[in-house]
Protein backbone atom coordinates (compact mmCIF):
# COMPACT_ATOMS: atom_id res chain seq x y z
CA UNK A 1 0.00 0.00 0.00
CA UNK A 2 1.28 3.44 -0.95
CA UNK A 3 2.49 5.34 2.15
CA UNK A 4 0.72 8.59 1.17
CA UNK A 5 -2.56 6.77 0.47
CA UNK A 6 -2.26 4.91 3.79
CA UNK A 7 -1.73 8.15 5.71
CA UNK A 8 -4.68 9.85 3.98
CA UNK A 9 -6.87 6.83 4.74
CA UNK A 10 -5.88 6.88 8.43
CA UNK A 11 -6.45 10.65 8.59
CA UNK A 12 -9.94 10.39 7.04
CA UNK A 13 -10.90 7.51 9.34
CA UNK A 14 -9.66 9.45 12.38
CA UNK A 15 -11.55 12.61 11.35
CA UNK A 16 -14.72 10.56 10.77
CA UNK A 17 -14.43 8.99 14.21
CA UNK A 18 -13.87 12.37 15.86
CA UNK A 19 -16.86 13.72 13.90
CA UNK A 20 -19.10 10.90 15.15
CA UNK A 21 -18.06 11.59 18.75
CA UNK A 22 -18.68 15.36 18.35
CA UNK A 23 -22.12 14.71 16.82
CA UNK A 24 -22.96 12.45 19.79
CA UNK A 25 -21.86 15.18 22.23
CA UNK A 26 -23.90 17.81 20.32
CA UNK A 27 -26.96 15.54 20.30
CA UNK A 28 -26.62 14.92 24.04
CA UNK A 29 -26.37 18.66 24.82
CA UNK A 30 -29.34 19.45 22.58
CA UNK A 31 -31.44 16.68 24.14
CA UNK A 32 -30.54 17.86 27.64
CA UNK A 33 -31.55 21.45 26.79
CA UNK A 34 -34.84 20.25 25.24
CA UNK A 35 -35.57 18.18 28.35
CA UNK A 36 -34.79 21.20 30.51
CA UNK A 37 -37.23 23.37 28.52
CA UNK A 38 -39.91 20.68 28.68
CA UNK A 39 -39.30 20.30 32.42
CA UNK A 40 -39.69 24.07 32.88
CA UNK A 41 -42.93 24.06 30.88
CA UNK A 42 -44.39 21.18 32.90
CA UNK A 43 -43.43 22.74 36.25
CA UNK A 44 -44.95 26.08 35.18
CA UNK A 45 -48.18 24.29 34.27
CA UNK A 46 -48.14 22.43 37.58
CA UNK A 47 -47.75 25.48 39.84
CA UNK A 48 -50.31 27.38 37.74
CA UNK A 49 -52.83 24.57 38.20
CA UNK A 50 -52.07 24.40 41.93
CA UNK A 51 -52.60 28.18 42.28
CA UNK A 52 -55.99 27.91 40.49
CA UNK A 53 -57.05 24.95 42.63
CA UNK A 54 -56.10 26.75 45.85
CA UNK A 55 -58.27 29.73 44.94
CA UNK A 56 -61.19 27.56 43.77
CA UNK A 57 -61.08 25.43 46.89
CA UNK A 58 -61.03 28.54 49.09
CA UNK A 59 -63.99 30.04 47.22
CA UNK A 60 -65.91 26.80 47.42
CA UNK A 61 -65.20 26.46 51.14
CA UNK A 62 -66.41 29.98 51.96
CA UNK A 63 -69.43 29.75 49.62
CA UNK A 64 -70.44 26.46 51.14
CA UNK A 65 -70.24 28.00 54.63
CA UNK A 66 -72.37 31.00 53.53
CA UNK A 67 -75.00 28.72 51.98
CA UNK A 68 -75.18 26.73 55.21
CA UNK A 69 -75.79 29.94 57.17
CA UNK A 70 -78.49 31.05 54.70
CA UNK A 71 -80.26 27.74 55.05
CA UNK A 72 -80.02 27.81 58.86
CA UNK A 73 -81.67 31.26 59.26
CA UNK A 74 -85.05 30.14 57.91
CA UNK A 75 -85.83 33.73 56.81
CA UNK A 76 -87.62 34.62 53.59
CA UNK A 77 -85.38 37.03 51.68
CA UNK A 78 -86.54 40.56 51.00
CA UNK A 79 -86.84 41.35 47.32
CA UNK A 80 -85.76 44.65 45.90
CA UNK A 81 -86.03 45.72 42.27
CA UNK A 82 -82.74 47.13 41.20
CA UNK A 83 -83.17 47.70 37.47
CA UNK A 84 -85.90 47.48 34.83
CA UNK A 85 -85.30 47.43 31.09
CA UNK A 86 -88.18 48.21 28.68
CA UNK A 87 -87.98 47.51 24.93
CA UNK A 88 -90.78 48.25 22.43
CA UNK A 89 -90.71 47.28 18.76
CA UNK A 90 -93.46 48.24 16.25
CA UNK A 91 -93.96 46.96 12.72
CA UNK A 92 -96.13 49.38 10.68
CA UNK A 93 -96.66 46.92 7.86
CA UNK A 94 -98.02 44.11 10.02
CA UNK A 95 -99.48 46.46 12.69
CA UNK A 96 -97.75 44.29 15.37
CA UNK A 97 -96.16 45.56 18.62
CA UNK A 98 -93.67 43.64 20.79
CA UNK A 99 -93.04 44.84 24.35
CA UNK A 100 -90.12 43.30 26.29
CA UNK A 101 -89.37 43.99 29.96
CA UNK A 102 -86.49 42.67 32.12
CA UNK A 103 -86.55 43.36 35.85
CA UNK A 104 -83.39 42.70 37.95
CA UNK A 105 -84.27 41.76 41.55
CA UNK A 106 -81.97 41.34 44.59
CA UNK A 107 -82.86 38.91 47.40
CA UNK A 108 -81.49 40.17 50.71
CA UNK A 109 -81.35 37.56 53.49
CA UNK A 110 -80.58 40.24 56.07
CA UNK A 111 -78.34 37.89 58.03
CA UNK A 112 -77.08 38.95 61.43
CA UNK A 113 -73.39 39.87 61.46
CA UNK A 114 -72.90 37.87 64.64
CA UNK A 115 -73.33 34.70 62.59
CA UNK A 116 -70.03 35.42 60.88
CA UNK A 117 -66.47 35.78 61.94
CA UNK A 118 -65.60 39.32 63.05
CA UNK A 119 -63.70 39.85 59.83
CA UNK A 120 -66.97 39.36 57.92
CA UNK A 121 -69.04 41.81 59.97
CA UNK A 122 -69.33 44.37 57.20
CA UNK A 123 -70.28 41.94 54.48
CA UNK A 124 -73.83 41.39 53.17
CA UNK A 125 -74.61 38.45 50.92
CA UNK A 126 -77.38 38.63 48.30
CA UNK A 127 -78.81 36.53 45.49
CA UNK A 128 -79.75 38.07 42.16
CA UNK A 129 -82.62 36.98 39.88
CA UNK A 130 -84.41 38.36 36.84
CA UNK A 131 -87.98 38.41 35.59
CA UNK A 132 -88.31 38.61 31.79
CA UNK A 133 -91.72 39.29 30.11
CA UNK A 134 -92.43 39.40 26.35
CA UNK A 135 -95.91 40.79 25.24
CA UNK A 136 -97.11 40.73 21.64
CA UNK A 137 -100.00 42.97 20.42
CA UNK A 138 -101.29 42.21 16.95
CA UNK A 139 -103.29 45.52 16.76
CA UNK A 140 -101.25 48.43 18.09
CA UNK A 141 -104.05 51.02 17.73
CA UNK A 142 -105.31 49.97 21.11
CA UNK A 143 -101.97 50.94 22.69
CA UNK A 144 -101.94 54.31 21.01
CA UNK A 145 -105.54 55.08 22.07
CA UNK A 146 -105.01 53.94 25.69
CA UNK A 147 -105.47 57.39 27.07
CA UNK A 148 -107.77 56.38 29.89
CA UNK A 149 -105.18 54.07 31.38
CA UNK A 150 -107.31 51.04 30.80
CA UNK A 151 -105.58 47.68 30.94
CA UNK A 152 -105.03 46.17 27.56
CA UNK A 153 -104.61 42.40 27.35
CA UNK A 154 -101.83 41.33 25.00
CA UNK A 155 -102.53 38.72 22.36
CA UNK A 156 -99.45 36.69 23.43
CA UNK A 157 -97.58 36.93 26.78
CA UNK A 158 -94.36 35.01 27.61
CA UNK A 159 -92.88 35.15 31.17
CA UNK A 160 -89.44 33.81 32.24
CA UNK A 161 -87.86 33.95 35.70
CA UNK A 162 -84.59 32.56 37.06
CA UNK A 163 -81.50 33.13 39.17
CA UNK A 164 -78.57 35.02 37.63
CA UNK A 165 -75.77 32.60 38.45
CA UNK A 166 -73.10 34.77 36.88
CA UNK A 167 -73.97 37.79 39.03
CA UNK A 168 -74.34 35.61 42.11
CA UNK A 169 -70.95 34.04 41.47
CA UNK A 170 -69.18 37.36 40.84
CA UNK A 171 -70.75 39.00 43.88
CA UNK A 172 -69.86 36.02 46.03
CA UNK A 173 -66.31 35.79 44.68
CA UNK A 174 -65.64 39.50 45.26
CA UNK A 175 -66.97 39.32 48.80
CA UNK A 176 -65.04 36.16 49.67
CA UNK A 177 -61.75 37.47 48.21
CA UNK A 178 -62.05 40.67 50.23
CA UNK A 179 -62.81 38.69 53.37
CA UNK A 180 -60.14 36.01 52.84
CA UNK A 181 -57.44 38.58 52.04
CA UNK A 182 -57.59 39.71 55.67
CA UNK A 183 -56.90 36.19 57.00
CA UNK A 184 -53.34 35.03 57.82
CA UNK A 185 -51.81 32.62 55.29
CA UNK A 186 -51.70 29.68 57.74
CA UNK A 187 -55.56 29.81 58.01
CA UNK A 188 -55.96 29.77 54.22
CA UNK A 189 -53.64 26.85 53.35
CA UNK A 190 -51.78 24.11 55.24
CA UNK A 191 -48.38 22.58 54.43
CA UNK A 192 -49.89 19.10 54.05
CA UNK A 193 -52.59 20.27 51.64
CA UNK A 194 -50.12 22.24 49.50
CA UNK A 195 -47.65 19.31 49.43
CA UNK A 196 -50.42 16.92 48.38
CA UNK A 197 -51.60 19.17 45.54
CA UNK A 198 -48.06 19.70 44.23
CA UNK A 199 -47.17 16.01 44.40
CA UNK A 200 -50.35 14.95 42.59
CA UNK A 201 -49.93 17.51 39.81
CA UNK A 202 -46.21 16.76 39.33
CA UNK A 203 -46.91 13.02 39.03
CA UNK A 204 -49.62 13.68 36.42
CA UNK A 205 -47.05 15.58 34.34
CA UNK A 206 -44.41 12.86 34.78
CA UNK A 207 -42.11 14.93 37.03
CA UNK A 208 -41.19 12.20 39.51
CA UNK A 209 -38.32 13.71 41.47
CA UNK A 210 -37.84 15.23 44.92
CA UNK A 211 -39.10 18.79 45.30
CA UNK A 212 -39.09 21.52 47.93
CA UNK A 213 -41.69 24.29 48.15
CA UNK A 214 -42.41 27.47 50.03
CA UNK A 215 -44.77 30.46 50.03
CA UNK A 216 -43.19 33.92 50.27
CA UNK A 217 -45.02 37.01 51.55
CA UNK A 218 -43.67 40.09 49.79
CA UNK A 219 -40.32 38.32 49.39
CA UNK A 220 -40.16 37.04 52.97
CA UNK A 221 -40.46 33.37 53.94
CA UNK A 222 -43.64 32.14 55.65
CA UNK A 223 -44.34 29.09 57.76
CA UNK A 224 -45.99 27.38 54.79
CA UNK A 225 -42.90 25.69 53.36
CA UNK A 226 -41.12 22.34 53.31
CA UNK A 227 -38.38 21.66 55.83
CA UNK A 228 -35.49 21.72 53.35
CA UNK A 229 -36.74 24.67 51.26
CA UNK A 230 -34.40 27.62 50.77
CA UNK A 231 -35.01 30.54 48.49
CA UNK A 232 -32.92 30.58 45.31
CA UNK A 233 -34.09 33.04 42.71
CA UNK A 234 -32.22 31.42 39.80
CA UNK A 235 -33.06 27.77 40.60
CA UNK A 236 -36.73 28.15 41.56
CA UNK A 237 -40.04 28.32 39.69
CA UNK A 238 -42.75 30.58 41.10
CA UNK A 239 -46.30 31.83 40.54
CA UNK A 240 -48.53 34.28 42.49
CA UNK A 241 -51.34 32.72 44.56
CA UNK A 242 -54.48 34.10 46.24
CA UNK A 243 -54.82 37.14 43.93
CA UNK A 244 -57.19 39.84 45.25
CA UNK A 245 -60.00 41.66 43.42
CA UNK A 246 -57.48 44.15 42.02
CA UNK A 247 -55.49 41.31 40.37
CA UNK A 248 -52.44 41.62 42.63
CA UNK A 249 -51.10 39.24 45.25
CA UNK A 250 -48.70 39.53 48.16
CA UNK A 251 -48.07 35.75 48.16
CA UNK A 252 -45.91 33.77 45.73
CA UNK A 253 -45.56 29.98 45.59
CA UNK A 254 -41.95 28.82 44.95
CA UNK A 255 -40.87 25.29 44.06
CA UNK A 256 -37.31 23.95 43.66
CA UNK A 257 -35.86 20.56 42.59
CA UNK A 258 -32.60 19.54 44.36
CA UNK A 259 -32.02 16.60 41.98
CA UNK A 260 -33.15 18.29 38.79
CA UNK A 261 -29.99 17.53 36.75
CA UNK A 262 -29.98 13.92 37.90
CA UNK A 263 -33.65 13.56 36.88
CA UNK A 264 -33.05 15.12 33.45
CA UNK A 265 -30.01 12.90 32.89
CA UNK A 266 -31.96 9.79 33.95
CA UNK A 267 -34.42 10.43 31.12
CA UNK A 268 -31.49 10.33 28.68
CA UNK A 269 -29.69 7.49 30.47
CA UNK A 270 -30.79 4.51 28.36
CA UNK A 271 -30.25 6.13 24.98
CA UNK A 272 -26.98 7.70 26.20
CA UNK A 273 -25.64 4.33 27.38
CA UNK A 274 -26.53 2.75 24.02
CA UNK A 275 -24.87 5.67 22.23
CA UNK A 276 -21.71 5.30 24.35
CA UNK A 277 -21.64 1.51 23.81
CA UNK A 278 -21.98 1.86 20.03
CA UNK A 279 -19.36 4.64 19.97
CA UNK A 280 -16.96 2.47 22.00
CA UNK A 281 -17.57 -0.43 19.61
CA UNK A 282 -16.70 1.86 16.70
CA UNK A 283 -13.57 3.09 18.52
CA UNK A 284 -12.48 -0.46 19.37
CA UNK A 285 -13.17 -1.65 15.81
CA UNK A 286 -11.30 1.35 14.41
CA UNK A 287 -8.26 0.92 16.65
CA UNK A 288 -8.23 -2.84 15.98
CA UNK A 289 -8.43 -2.29 12.23
CA UNK A 290 -5.72 0.36 12.40
CA UNK A 291 -3.56 -1.89 14.55
CA UNK A 292 -4.03 -4.75 12.09
CA UNK A 293 -3.14 -2.47 9.18
CA UNK A 294 0.02 -1.31 10.93
CA UNK A 295 0.82 -4.87 11.97
CA UNK A 296 0.35 -6.19 8.44
CA UNK A 297 2.44 -3.32 7.09
CA UNK A 298 5.19 -4.16 9.60
CA UNK A 299 4.96 -7.90 8.84
CA UNK A 300 5.21 -7.10 5.16
CA UNK A 301 8.42 -5.16 5.83
CA UNK A 302 9.77 -8.01 8.01
CA UNK A 303 8.94 -10.60 5.34
CA UNK A 304 10.68 -8.49 2.72
CA UNK A 305 13.72 -8.33 4.99
CA UNK A 306 13.39 -12.09 5.62
CA UNK A 307 13.35 -12.87 1.89
CA UNK A 308 16.37 -10.61 1.32
CA UNK A 309 18.30 -12.31 4.13
CA UNK A 310 17.18 -15.80 3.06
CA UNK A 311 18.26 -15.07 -0.52
CA UNK A 312 21.61 -13.83 0.67
CA UNK A 313 22.17 -16.78 3.01
CA UNK A 314 21.26 -19.35 0.34
CA UNK A 315 23.28 -17.51 -2.28
CA UNK A 316 26.53 -17.81 -0.30
CA UNK A 317 26.32 -21.61 0.39
CA UNK A 318 25.24 -22.28 -3.19
CA UNK A 319 28.17 -20.27 -4.52
CA UNK A 320 30.53 -22.05 -2.12
CA UNK A 321 29.20 -25.47 -3.20
CA UNK A 322 29.58 -24.55 -6.88
CA UNK A 323 33.14 -23.38 -6.32
CA UNK A 324 33.99 -26.56 -4.38
CA UNK A 325 32.50 -28.75 -7.12
CA UNK A 326 34.42 -26.84 -9.79
CA UNK A 327 37.61 -27.29 -7.76
CA UNK A 328 37.03 -31.04 -7.38
CA UNK A 329 36.53 -31.36 -11.12
CA UNK A 330 39.96 -29.82 -11.66
CA UNK A 331 42.36 -32.68 -12.67
CA UNK A 332 45.09 -31.31 -10.41
CA UNK A 333 42.82 -31.22 -7.36
CA UNK A 334 41.07 -34.56 -7.92
CA UNK A 335 44.36 -36.36 -7.48
CA UNK A 336 44.89 -34.67 -4.07
CA UNK A 337 42.69 -36.70 -1.70
CA UNK A 338 43.24 -34.33 1.21
CA UNK A 339 41.93 -31.35 -0.76
CA UNK A 340 39.03 -33.41 -2.17
CA UNK A 341 37.96 -34.42 1.36
CA UNK A 342 38.28 -30.80 2.50
CA UNK A 343 36.07 -29.58 -0.35
CA UNK A 344 33.57 -32.38 0.23
CA UNK A 345 33.40 -31.43 3.92
CA UNK A 346 32.82 -27.84 2.85
CA UNK A 347 29.95 -28.94 0.58
CA UNK A 348 28.52 -31.05 3.42
CA UNK A 349 28.69 -28.17 5.92
CA UNK A 350 27.05 -25.67 3.54
CA UNK A 351 24.34 -28.18 2.66
CA UNK A 352 23.75 -28.83 6.34
CA UNK A 353 23.47 -25.11 6.96
CA UNK A 354 20.80 -24.69 4.24
CA UNK A 355 18.97 -27.75 5.53
CA UNK A 356 18.88 -26.22 9.05
CA UNK A 357 17.26 -23.05 7.70
CA UNK A 358 14.61 -24.99 5.77
CA UNK A 359 14.02 -27.16 8.85
CA UNK A 360 13.32 -24.05 10.95
CA UNK A 361 10.67 -22.88 8.46
CA UNK A 362 9.05 -26.32 8.39
CA UNK A 363 9.02 -26.60 12.19
CA UNK A 364 7.19 -23.30 12.61
CA UNK A 365 4.70 -24.26 9.90
CA UNK A 366 3.98 -27.62 11.57
CA UNK A 367 3.66 -26.01 15.00
CA UNK A 368 1.04 -23.54 13.70
CA UNK A 369 -0.94 -26.39 12.14
CA UNK A 370 -0.55 -28.53 15.29
CA UNK A 371 1.01 -31.27 13.17
CA UNK A 372 4.29 -31.54 15.09
CA UNK A 373 4.41 -34.76 17.10
CA UNK A 374 5.74 -34.02 20.60
CA UNK A 375 5.96 -37.07 22.84
CA UNK A 376 7.37 -36.37 26.30
CA UNK A 377 9.39 -38.53 28.62
CA UNK A 378 11.11 -37.95 32.01
CA UNK A 379 14.51 -36.48 31.15
CA UNK A 380 17.36 -34.86 33.12
CA UNK A 381 17.66 -31.20 32.06
CA UNK A 382 21.43 -31.05 32.67
CA UNK A 383 21.92 -33.85 30.11
CA UNK A 384 19.91 -31.90 27.53
CA UNK A 385 22.02 -28.78 28.15
CA UNK A 386 25.26 -30.74 27.78
CA UNK A 387 23.99 -32.26 24.52
CA UNK A 388 23.05 -28.80 23.19
CA UNK A 389 26.51 -27.44 24.04
CA UNK A 390 28.07 -30.31 22.01
CA UNK A 391 25.94 -29.23 18.99
CA UNK A 392 27.40 -25.68 19.02
CA UNK A 393 30.90 -26.68 20.15
CA UNK A 394 32.46 -26.43 16.67
CA UNK A 395 31.00 -22.92 16.16
CA UNK A 396 32.30 -21.90 19.59
CA UNK A 397 35.78 -23.22 18.82
CA UNK A 398 35.78 -21.38 15.52
CA UNK A 399 34.95 -18.12 17.38
CA UNK A 400 37.25 -19.09 20.29
CA UNK A 401 34.28 -18.75 22.60
CA UNK A 402 33.53 -20.36 25.97
CA UNK A 403 30.50 -21.73 27.83
CA UNK A 404 30.62 -21.72 31.61
CA UNK A 405 28.08 -23.93 33.42
CA UNK A 406 26.63 -23.11 36.85
CA UNK A 407 24.39 -26.09 37.60
CA UNK A 408 22.88 -25.21 40.98
CA UNK A 409 19.59 -27.11 40.60
CA UNK A 410 19.25 -30.17 42.84
CA UNK A 411 16.11 -31.50 41.13
CA UNK A 412 16.46 -31.68 37.35
CA UNK A 413 14.00 -34.30 36.00
CA UNK A 414 11.23 -32.91 33.76
CA UNK A 415 8.67 -34.37 31.37
CA UNK A 416 10.00 -33.16 28.00
CA UNK A 417 10.65 -34.12 24.40
CA UNK A 418 14.39 -34.61 24.17
CA UNK A 419 14.83 -33.66 20.50
CA UNK A 420 12.73 -30.50 20.53
CA UNK A 421 14.00 -29.28 23.89
CA UNK A 422 17.60 -29.79 22.72
CA UNK A 423 16.72 -27.63 19.69
CA UNK A 424 15.39 -24.97 22.08
CA UNK A 425 18.69 -24.74 23.98
CA UNK A 426 20.68 -24.92 20.71
CA UNK A 427 18.69 -22.02 19.24
CA UNK A 428 19.30 -19.87 22.30
CA UNK A 429 23.04 -20.73 22.33
CA UNK A 430 23.34 -19.98 18.58
CA UNK A 431 21.64 -16.64 19.21
CA UNK A 432 24.11 -15.87 22.01
CA UNK A 433 27.05 -16.68 19.69
CA UNK A 434 25.53 -14.87 16.72
CA UNK A 435 24.88 -11.60 18.60
CA UNK A 436 28.29 -11.50 20.33
CA UNK A 437 30.49 -9.31 18.10
CA UNK A 438 33.58 -10.11 20.16
CA UNK A 439 34.66 -13.50 21.56
CA UNK A 440 31.45 -15.21 22.81
CA UNK A 441 31.36 -15.60 26.60
CA UNK A 442 28.28 -17.56 27.57
CA UNK A 443 27.10 -18.63 31.02
CA UNK A 444 24.40 -21.21 31.74
CA UNK A 445 22.69 -21.28 35.16
CA UNK A 446 20.16 -23.70 36.61
CA UNK A 447 18.31 -23.42 39.91
CA UNK A 448 15.17 -24.72 41.61
CA UNK A 449 12.31 -22.45 42.58
CA UNK A 450 9.57 -24.48 44.28
CA UNK A 451 8.42 -27.09 41.71
CA UNK A 452 10.12 -25.36 38.77
CA UNK A 453 13.60 -25.44 37.28
CA UNK A 454 15.00 -22.18 35.92
CA UNK A 455 17.46 -22.28 33.00
CA UNK A 456 19.28 -19.01 32.34
CA UNK A 457 21.51 -18.47 29.30
CA UNK A 458 23.49 -15.25 29.60
CA UNK A 459 25.71 -13.62 26.97
CA UNK A 460 27.71 -10.37 26.84
CA UNK A 461 26.81 -9.43 23.30
CA UNK A 462 24.85 -6.64 21.59
CA UNK A 463 21.78 -6.78 23.81
CA UNK A 464 18.42 -5.47 22.62
CA UNK A 465 16.02 -2.55 23.06
CA UNK A 466 12.86 -2.61 25.21
CA UNK A 467 10.69 -2.85 22.08
CA UNK A 468 12.72 -5.79 20.77
CA UNK A 469 12.39 -7.61 24.13
CA UNK A 470 8.58 -7.49 23.81
CA UNK A 471 8.55 -8.78 20.22
CA UNK A 472 11.62 -10.99 19.98
CA UNK A 473 9.54 -14.21 20.14
CA UNK A 474 7.30 -13.19 17.21
CA UNK A 475 7.69 -15.04 13.93
CA UNK A 476 9.93 -13.23 11.39
CA UNK A 477 10.73 -10.48 13.91
CA UNK A 478 14.27 -9.10 13.99
CA UNK A 479 15.53 -5.67 14.94
CA UNK A 480 15.59 -3.85 11.63
CA UNK A 481 19.04 -3.93 9.99
CA UNK A 482 18.05 -3.00 6.43
CA UNK A 483 20.33 -4.69 3.89
CA UNK A 484 23.10 -5.45 6.37
CA UNK A 485 23.82 -9.15 6.63
CA UNK A 486 26.58 -9.29 9.17
CA UNK A 487 24.16 -11.02 11.53
CA UNK A 488 22.46 -14.00 9.86
CA UNK A 489 18.93 -15.20 10.66
CA UNK A 490 15.27 -14.94 9.76
CA UNK A 491 13.46 -14.39 13.04
CA UNK A 492 12.22 -17.99 13.20
CA UNK A 493 14.43 -19.60 15.85
CA UNK A 494 13.00 -17.79 18.90
CA UNK A 495 9.42 -18.17 17.65
CA UNK A 496 10.08 -21.92 17.56
CA UNK A 497 11.62 -21.75 21.07
CA UNK A 498 8.51 -20.04 22.50
CA UNK A 499 6.08 -22.53 20.95
CA UNK A 500 8.04 -25.58 22.18
CA UNK A 501 8.46 -24.20 25.73
CA UNK A 502 4.74 -23.37 25.94
CA UNK A 503 3.89 -26.89 24.72
CA UNK A 504 5.91 -28.11 27.73
CA UNK A 505 3.73 -25.96 30.06
CA UNK A 506 6.67 -23.65 30.58
CA UNK A 507 7.53 -19.98 30.11
CA UNK A 508 10.34 -18.18 28.32
CA UNK A 509 11.29 -14.50 28.48
CA UNK A 510 14.32 -12.30 28.07
CA UNK A 511 16.10 -9.68 30.15
CA UNK A 512 18.43 -7.43 28.22
CA UNK A 513 20.17 -4.08 28.07
CA UNK A 514 21.42 -2.52 24.88
CA UNK A 515 25.19 -3.01 24.57
CA UNK A 516 25.47 -5.18 27.70
CA UNK A 517 24.11 -8.53 26.55
CA UNK A 518 20.98 -10.62 27.10
CA UNK A 519 19.75 -13.33 29.45
CA UNK A 520 17.15 -15.84 28.22
CA UNK A 521 15.20 -17.46 31.07
CA UNK A 522 13.22 -20.72 30.71
CA UNK A 523 10.85 -22.05 33.40
CA UNK A 524 9.92 -25.73 33.17
CA UNK A 525 7.82 -27.62 35.77
CA UNK A 526 9.57 -30.54 37.51
CA UNK A 527 8.18 -34.04 37.92
CA UNK A 528 6.80 -34.41 41.47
Amino acid sequence: MNKLFFRILVLLMSLSLIGIILVQVYWFNSSFKNNDEQFKYHVTQVIGNVADKLEKQELYSFANEVNKIKDSTGKIPKKEDLLQVLFVQRNKKTNKTIVYTNTLTAEDYDMDASLFNKKFSSERFRNFSSKRVTEIYNNNTGIDNNVLGQSIIPDIKIEKTGSLDILNKVQQEISIKDAADALPLEERISKEKLHGLLKKELEEYGVKTKFEYGVLNSGLATKVRSDAFHYDKDASYHVPIFTNNEGSSKYELYITFPHKKKFLLSELLSITILSIIFTLIIIVAYTSALNQLLRQKHISEIKTDFINNMTHEFKTPIATINLALDAIRNPKIIEDKEKVFRYLQMIRDENKRMHAQVENVLRISKLEKRELDITKEPTVIHDIIDDAIEHVNLILEDRKGTVVKHFNAARTTCLINEVHFTNVIVNILENAIKYSPNIPEIEIFTENVKDVILIKVRDHGLGMSKIAQKRVFEKFYREHTGDLHNVKGHGLGLAYVKRIVEDHNGQVYVESEKGKGSTFIIKIPLIN
